[in-house]
């Protein structure tokens, strides 16, 4: 009897003990988070009510490269001089700091205009000077038209539809890609494979000089970015890039400091900008590769869009950060994005720059702690627009629920007609183009901003034909939205991967490469044979006309 009293004792105090561990790694973990939440609120304009000025406009000289930056006040805030002083400060600082050195000053009053040059990185705040330190009286804010300091400005003839494909690689120099009549390509670059040095003589590192430092980038697999971009450009196809951030211990600065605890953990992780050699990488990055990628004529062919990310609302799965609340999460990588949007529309002004969401627009899974795909939308858009509104765009992956289920014309407990659907497919796409005409969304000349539909497919796991008649119902419901510029089907050749982890078979082809039903679908459903091949899926969804499914 005194054995198990002693037994269940050692039980208990061990219970306790890993109770306080928990306890303990909550309390860190708030502790990190807090760091940040304290870094992004403390500035000396939250303490002022309202801000009492408000940054009107921040826009660069073509022509000169100076910057005009045009300011408003209801009523002149009281300093211990006449002045306004304007400030720039790197996009990881959110206060002025004591030994900061204003760029210019102006009289105060109710309205004022600075001039100045400066590196359009940097985001621009107003200050007066209090008891002999300067507070800041206005939101931050930054250069609303980098596109002005663009060499390139173009970035292709536009494509005559908006059938795309993720490509296979190995099938690049067959007849595959002509006899599909593809007119866009999405393809993946992760960000280690670019750094990572070669060790190549044959393919030597490339040196690139960004902002006085030295960036090396591995010739090999530029070597291989050129082959694919270069071929994709001859044939006519627009190339949409996107850049993903997977670990490496050689540039671990790369993931931001909340995605540390998280390596092993994702393929992906959120980008760094909330610190100087971050954020100098990530810019540097983007300014290399659109360099390198626009221009016709250079030989290594042109990048149209670049998405920034995958799905990262998913962000666990995909945007690996620790939880936390959606105003901090949405906030890394709203600053990170802009550096890469400031990078592309300085070299490329005509490229289309994206953010990227997945289908759960009003759903969140529990165990992942994710975020509502409409949630990280909205408030993205919120804080660009309050730091100074960009053209960004929308890349979004209208997948079905759950991916084994091709059926699209299906009635499904996720997917309904009203903007508080939980899952967003084929079937109800319009509730987000609908989403983005709203006035808030629109862009500063009161446009739709720019969608793509840059990824989603349907497994032939059901039979091919269902597959087919799934392609064929997406392209159709795609082709007569105005406000969708490309879908892109996953994929050309069925991924192993995919198959063995999620028993997936999203190709046109098998694996081994032979054709399935949905090949000549695809082939020709933006061509004048389209009825011929697609006649057979209408039984299939069970309609006569292909407006019942334009006008759902």
């Amino acid at each position: 009897m005194k054995e198990k009293k002693q037994v269940k004792k050692i039980l208990m105090i061990g219970v306790m003990f890993i109770i306080a561990l928990i306890i303990l790694g909550k309390a860190f973990a708030v502790s990190k988070t807090s760091v940040f939440m304290e870094k992004e609120t403390h500035d000396g304009a939250e303490n002022l009510p309202g801000y009492p000025v408000t940054i009107d406009s921040c826009r660069i000289n073509g022509e000169s490269g100076r910057i005009t930056a045009r300011i408003s006040a209801e009523a002149v805030p009281e300093s211990d001089d006449e002045y306004y002083y304007l400030f720039a400060l790197p996009p990881y600082e959110e206060e002025i700091a004591e030994d900061d050195a204003f760029l210019v000053k102006e009289h105060k009053d109710r309205q004022a205009e600075f001039h100045m040059e400066a590196d359009i990185f940097c985001k621009f705040v107003v200050a007066v000077k209090r008891e002999d330190r300067y507070v800041g009286v206005s939101a931050p804010h930054y250069v609303t038209n980098p596109e002005e300091m663009a060499i390139f400005k173009y970035n292709g003839k536009r494509p005559s539809s908006k059938k795309g494909l993720l490509i296979d690689p190995d099938k690049l120099m067959s007849p595959e890609l002509d006899d599909l009549g593809i007119k866009h390509a999405a393809y993946n670059i992760p960000v280690s494979r670019l750094l990572e040095c070669s060790g190549d003589d044959s393919y030597p590192d490339i040196h690139f000089k960004y902002n006085e430092k030295d960036y090396i980038f591995n010739g090999r697999v530029m070597a291989e970015y050129d082959l694919i971009f270069r071929t994709l450009t001859e044939k006519g196809i627009e190339i949409t890039a996107i850049i993903l951030n997977d670990y490496s211990e050689e540039y671990p600065w790369m993931i931001h400091p909340l995605s540390i605890s998280g390596v092993g953990k994702s393929p992906y992780y959120a980008f760094n900008a909330s610190d100087e050699k971050g954020a100098e990488y990530l810019a540097a990055i983007g300014r290399f590769l659109v360099g390198r990628y626009s221009g016709a004529m250079n030989g290594r062919g042109m990048v149209a869009n670049w998405v920034i990310s995958n799905e990262i609302n998913a962000r666990k799965e995909w945007n690996y950060m620790e939880h936390v609340d959606l105003e901090l999460y949405v906030r890394e990588y709203a600053r990170a994005y802009r550096i890469f949007y400031n990078a592309v529309k300085s070299v490329n002004s005509a490229c289309g720059v994206y953010i990227s969401l997945d289908n759960q627009w009003n759903r969140i899974n529990i165990l992942t702690k994710s975020y509502k795909a409409k949630d990280v939308l909205d408030e993205f858009n919120r804080q660009i627009k309050k730091e100074g509104n960009i053209d960004w765009g929308l890349a979004i992956h209208p997948y079905n629920k759950p991916l084994s289920r091709p059926y699209t014309w299906k009635s499904s407990i996720y997917v309904k007609n009203t903007e508080k659907t939980p899952v967003v497919t084929m079937a109800n796409i319009h509730i987000v183009t609908d989403y983005m005409q709203k006035e808030e969304f629109l862009t500063e000349e009161g446009e739709v901003r720019s969608i793509i539909l840059s990824e989603l497919g349907y497994t032939s796991s059901k039979g091919e034909e269902i597959q087919a008649a799934a392609i064929a119902y997406a392209y159709k419901a795609a082709e007569a939205n105005p406000h969708i510029d490309s879908i892109l089907f996953s994929r050309q050749t069925d991924a192993k991967e995919e198959i063995e982890r999620l028993h997936l078979h999203l190709g046109i082809n098998y694996a081994d490469g032979s054709h399935k039903y949905a090949y000549d679908v695809y082939k020709y459903m933006d061509t004048d044979k389209a009825e011929e091949y697609m006649e057979f899926a209408k039984e299939i969804i069970g309609i006569d006309d292909w407006e019942e499914i334009i006008n759902r």
